[in-house]
């Protein structure tokens, strides 16, 4: 089970997202390294549009190779290149978890491990 956490008091998040998101009985967790936009192919998209929509695509097949679903997503971490459109990736996020509100967090950073990639992802979920 799964409850995102909201006590009195606190301002509301910044964007579609949860403060916090407590897991109980959890009998399964999946933790994902940085998932950078490189396709099946080895290519990197140009855009970040489609670089989010690569990353997410990959973050959806490990989530289906987990036998899990966005809604099982309870943390999100994204790395983006200091300059980039932050609301087309906010965008991305939405879309892809659906409407599900995930603890999230948003860093900007002056690169990544290769020049092409301008944003990378990593996620914890639970079952």
């Amino acid at each position: 089970m799964r409850t995102e956490l909201v006590p009195e008091g606190l301002a509301a998040p910044a964007a579609n997202y949860a403060h916090a998101v407590l897991s109980q009985h959890v009998t399964r967790m999946l933790h994902t390294s940085g998932v950078v936009p490189t396709r099946p192919d080895g290519s990197v998209p140009e855009s970040l549009a489609e670089q989010a929509e690569t990353i997410w695509g990959t973050l959806s097949a490990l989530l289906t190779e987990a036998d899990m679903a966005p809604e099982n997503v309870v943390s999100v971490t994204t790395y983006v290149v200091v300059g980039e459109d932050l609301a087309t990736v906010m965008a991305a996020r939405d879309s892809a978890l659906g409407g599900h509100r995930a603890a999230s967090t948003l860093v900007t950073v002056p690169a990544l491990a290769q020049a092409a990639w301008r944003m990378e992802i990593a996620i914890v979920a639970t079952a």
